[in-house]
């Protein structure tokens, strides 16, 4: 404990509205090879008469993100800002996903090569992306059909406007491979319906710990229930994506109400059906809004005796398979991200991301991935092995100031999340 105290240096210590009225990976994800390619094949390009459209074409590993992508993200999305003659953009994923997260196998593999320095370079291009998009000066339309996991959701869930489908899905399974919901995940999964403001809880519908949830279990949302939540702000079929996108493709125009009036067009209203997770909201509420990891656990307890309802002895298997740290650090970084705006959760979600993968204080992230996606043998060891063995130092560790923080232009960009 000596060595870890002597780690931590000084502490140095916030959508229009959520997401203009209107947040990488899955239990067992298929990741990308170790290889990067061509990132101009792997980002593709379409231009329209007054927008473009940027395509996520890595089919293969279900779109999963590497440094050259998000890259070349950066660099057209800048471009794209500056060009006058581009009124809105696009951006989509080819085959049945549309972005599975970051390529956390290709991440792993870079690390045990010895190259910090370029997973360090990874995590400071993809957070600044995703604060270019909360700040982004004209309409963004992210279509997210398919499996959108991790920080797939980062690159798209800023923009004004969300469409899902038929055939999405959204998770932030992060946990079980001893990582943590990143890329503004923070600051998304803190402001799902019926958020805390100053200590005082504005209503919401009837959501009100749903982020607490999905960030310790890793279960899924369905396009609709993404759409009952506030993380997508239209709902088409999957069918009709194709007479969606020409109509978009036609249109001359940088005014929001423009494209959201076509976004409609061909928009579905529905609602969560029965088995719908959304219907538990008093369960979720009783559960996840304890102060600890422990105490969470222990409600969820109860609650199954009381109920006999597998949903909680689901939710229950989904914590104890989870990297205890991980859990730990989890709920803390969603409760700051609750008081804080989008670059300040970025900056924070940047330096649990580098602690994490430094080994200082615990391997989980090594050995999260190493059992579920290289030896798959899907029985990590975790270091600690139990929430009791967690001491609030180590905690504060992943909270802790690094020599060289992220820097993003807050003095240049207003958010308008």
């Amino acid at each position: 404990m000596q060595r870890l105290k002597a780690l931590l240096p000084q502490t140095r210590t916030s959508l229009r509205t959520l997401y203009s009225q209107h947040r990488a990976f899955s239990a067992q994800p298929n990741y990308a090879v170790h290889d990067d390619g061509d990132s101009q094949e792997q980002i593709l390009v379409e231009g329209r008469v007054k927008s473009r459209a940027a395509i996520l074409n890595r089919p293969s590993s279900l779109n999963s993100l590497n440094s050259s992508m998000v890259a070349r993200l950066k660099r057209l999305y800048d471009s794209w800002e500056e060009n006058s003659d581009i009124g809105f953009v696009l951006m989509k994923g080819s085959g049945r996903a549309f972005c599975s997260g970051s390529d956390v196998l290709r991440l792993y593999h870079t690390l045990n090569e010895g190259n910090a320095d370029e997973a360090e370079q990874f995590f400071k291009t993809l957070y600044s992306f995703v604060y270019l998009q909360g700040t982004y000066l004209k309409p963004h339309v992210a279509i997210l059909d398919g499996i959108t996991m991790g920080c797939g959701s980062g690159i798209s869930l800023p923009g004004m406007f969300r469409v899902v489908t038929d055939k999405t899905f959204f998770s932030h399974p992060e946990a079980q491979i001893g990582f943590h919901p990143d890329a503004g995940a923070s600051y998304i999964l803190s402001r799902l319906p019926g958020y805390l403001v100053n200590q005082k809880m504005i209503p919401r519908n009837l959501f009100i710990y749903t982020g607490e949830y999905l960030a310790l279990t890793g279960d899924k949302l369905n396009g609709v229930e993404m759409m009952a939540c506030g993380l997508a702000t239209h709902y088409s079929l999957n069918a009709r994506l194709a007479m969606l996108e020409e109509r978009l493709g036609k249109l001359i125009t940088d005014e929001p109400s423009v494209v959201e009036a076509s976004l409609a067009q061909y928009g579905d209203i529905v609602y969560p059906d029965k088995s719908s997770v959304l219907h538990r909201i008093d369960t979720i509420d009783r559960c996840f809004s304890h102060d600890t990891v422990e105490e969470i656990i222990e409600a969820l307890e109860k609650e199954a005796v009381e109920s006999c309802d597998n949903w909680c002895s689901t939710a229950l298997r989904r914590i104890r398979e989870a990297s205890p740290l991980s859990l730990k650090v989890i709920l803390r970084s969603i409760r700051e991200g609750r008081f804080e705006t989008l670059d300040k959760c970025l900056v924070r979600e940047y330096r649990i991301s580098l602690h994490g993968i430094s080994k200082n204080v615990s391997s989980d992230f090594f050995e999260g991935v190493r059992a579920r996606m290289v030896d798959k043998d899907f029985a990590p060891k975790w270091d600690p092995p139990s929430l009791k063995e967690i001491s609030e130092d180590m905690v504060d560790y992943y909270f802790s100031p690094l020599e060289s923080e992220l820097m993003l232009p807050t003095a240049l960009r207003e958010p308008y999340m």
